[in-house]
């Protein structure tokens, strides 16, 4: 499935960067009118169809006309406003003096050649005042309603005093100032991660714990999440679920870390019309005992037959638990996802996360017989069955659909086997770690997400090696490890680490680059991470290389004369033979 980011389709969520680099959210809808602020108003149906990360300038009402019409704004007459596209002046004419002064002496920071005339000059000594602006507020608001904004830009320019001595760089800012301010001009961004996290940052960041972009890359790329492809579900010796793309997640952002591992796993996006045509025809469906087609892992029921339910994906998933009845995954419906009813028929499920997505609570974690939703309900007969009505049916099947998916998620995953596990929530890490680190596979990752760094450096200090020394020699005692030194089983994590990341924004520029002082502040955002070791069981034997290669035998009189040291009488022989050679 590919992003449906190549051109704005309706029914879909996008950003509009308005000209004061502010972000507007938007819908677009059919046949409705979209407003934006000052800048004015438009119909939808204008930009269905057009492509995306395009500058659109909002046109003047024609005589007739009941809106206004959007054009697109060419790159080159874009770069032509900045000022990247002036053409260098010529040889013959770089050689004109400065006139920063008033007198025509060039400045003393001026840049000169050997000849004395002025390669660059400097806006030291330029006066940039109101009052050098000839033009009147009062005449300037009369050509808002008279003329079109490149217009005014135009006059504002003729009759600002001071304008040609400012130095190329000054005069593009300048210009491009007024640009921002009488130009109706926005550009139409698609709904990404990116987008989303710069929008909500800036207007409550506490809704995504202060979770920035660079945070969210740092999660998925510890987690290791990814595609894994389809029907790739391995069963260990106790016939248990392992691997198959398969990841834990405890999301107090609002899915945003939903999102971004779904992104990572391809499943984020819903499939387009142009996905579904290119799609190679499916192989020959097999019917099971209950009515149902498999389709890879994936069982998609057949129309009109009420037995029938969607069984959430086996691989490629994302197990979410939450506190609440419903999971708060607010966010997701920017992305297509219908968030007010995870429940929705077969055929009517699009998006991959209404199968690829399963809800769990912690109370059906802990204490699954205690849910009512867990509980099997009554079966009626198909004779009972037929004396009811169409609505009484119909609810009879869909509590029972809602009870075998609810039942189908609890016992998978109960049974563990995860691949990773995410968490990014307000409540105790201790108290989530202790009943999820076991629900991973051997060498699984942990990922934990903390605005500040003290719930995390706690976390350190459970899994630290002098808690797991101690630990394993209470259990050689067989003692009991106290639940107050021990809240978590220390040898279940190793390779504990906590890690950072903050990208600032800087103006290059040459003899000015600095950061912007203007950055937002906030939480930097901290990163814990680690891997699931599964701790051996009784003692622990060790042995050195075997070394294969044969020695030679010798016998016990060949052993005592290699011992025995030399006689004495041919020692001292020796020592006299060397005494004559030196006299």
């Amino acid at each position: 499935m590919s992003r449906p980011h190549a051109f704005i389709r309706p029914d879909t969520w996008l950003f509009l960067r308005l000209p004061n680099e502010t972000f507007r959210l938007i819908e677009i809808k059919l046949n409705t009118i979209i407003d934006v602020g000052k800048l004015g108003s438009f119909p939808s149906n204008l930009l269905v169809g057009r492509p995306y990360y395009h500058t659109y300038e909002i046109l003047e009402k024609q005589d007739g006309e009941q809106y206004s019409r959007l054009r697109i704004v060419p790159q080159a007459e874009l770069n032509a406003e900045a000022g990247l596209d002036e053409p260098v002046a010529p040889e013959e004419s770089r050689g004109e003096p400065s006139p920063p002064g008033g007198n025509g002496v060039p400045d003393s920071f001026d840049l000169l050649a050997e000849d004395g005339t002025v390669l660059m000059k400097n806006n030291r000594l330029t006066i940039d005042d109101a009052s050098r602006q000839q033009l009147s507020q009062t005449e300037i608001e009369e050509l808002k309603k008279s003329a079109g904004g490149k217009e005014i830009i135009e006059k504002i320019l003729a009759n600002h005093a001071g304008l040609a001595e400012k130095t190329a760089f000054s005069k593009a800012k300048y210009t491009l100032r007024k640009h921002k301010k009488y130009l109706k001009r926005f550009s139409a961004l698609p709904m990404d991660l990116g987008n989303l996290i710069d929008h909500i940052i800036d207007k409550e960041a506490p809704r995504i714990m202060e979770m920035r972009e660079e945070s969210l890359g740092l999660v998925g790329a510890w987690s290791h999440a990814h595609f894994s492809g389809i029907d790739q579900v391995d069963t260990n010796e106790e016939g248990r679920k392992v691997g198959g793309g398969r990841w834990l997640t405890v999301d107090d952002t609002g899915g945003l870390v939903v999102a971004g591992l779904a992104e990572r796993m391809n499943i984020l996006f819903p499939p387009t019309a142009r996905d579904i045509n290119d799609s190679p025809e499916p192989a020959p469906h097999e019917s099971n005992e209950q009515g149902l087609q498999t389709n890879g892992d994936a069982k998609v029921a057949k129309p009109n037959s009420h037995r029938d339910f969607a069984i959430p994906s086996s691989t490629n998933s994302i197990t979410l638990l939450h506190p609440a009845v419903q999971p708060n995954v607010s966010l997701l419906k920017y992305f297509g996802y219908d968030t007010s009813n995870p429940y929705l028929p077969p055929e009517e499920m699009e998006h991959p996360l209404h199968t690829h997505l399963k809800p769990l609570t912690w109370l059906q974690l802990l204490h699954p017989s205690e849910d009512p939703t867990y509980t099997e309900p009554e079966q009626a007969s198909e004779e009972t069955m037929a004396g009811w009505k169409s609505s009484k049916r119909g609810t009879y099947f869909k509590k029972r659909r809602r009870w075998e998916r609810c039942k189908t998620i609890v016992d998978e995953t109960r049974e563990g086997g995860f691949d990773g596990l995410v968490i990014a929530s307000h409540m105790e890490p201790v108290t989530i770690l202790k009943h999820t680190v076991p629900l991973v596979r051997g060498g699984g990752h942990v990922v934990m997400y903390s605005p500040t760094i003290e719930p995390l450096v706690k976390v350190m200090d459970f899994y630290s090696k002098e808690r797991r020394t101690a630990y394993i020699q209470h259990l050689a005692r067989d003692e009991i490890p106290d639940e107050d030194d021990f809240p978590v089983d220390p040898r279940l994590l190793l390779a504990t680490s906590v890690q950072t990341s903050r990208i600032r924004d800087w103006q290059v520029l040459p003899g000015r680059t600095h950061p912007l002082m203007t950055s937002r502040g906030g939480a930097e955002g901290f990163i814990f991470t680690a891997r699931r070791v599964i701790p051996i069981e009784g003692g622990v034997e060790a042995r050195g290389n075997f070394n294969a290669k044969k020695r030679k035998l010798v016998t016990s009189e060949e052993a005592t004369t290699a011992a025995s040291p030399a006689p004495v009488n041919a020692l001292i022989d020796s020592v006299k033979e060397a005494t004559e050679v030196k006299e």
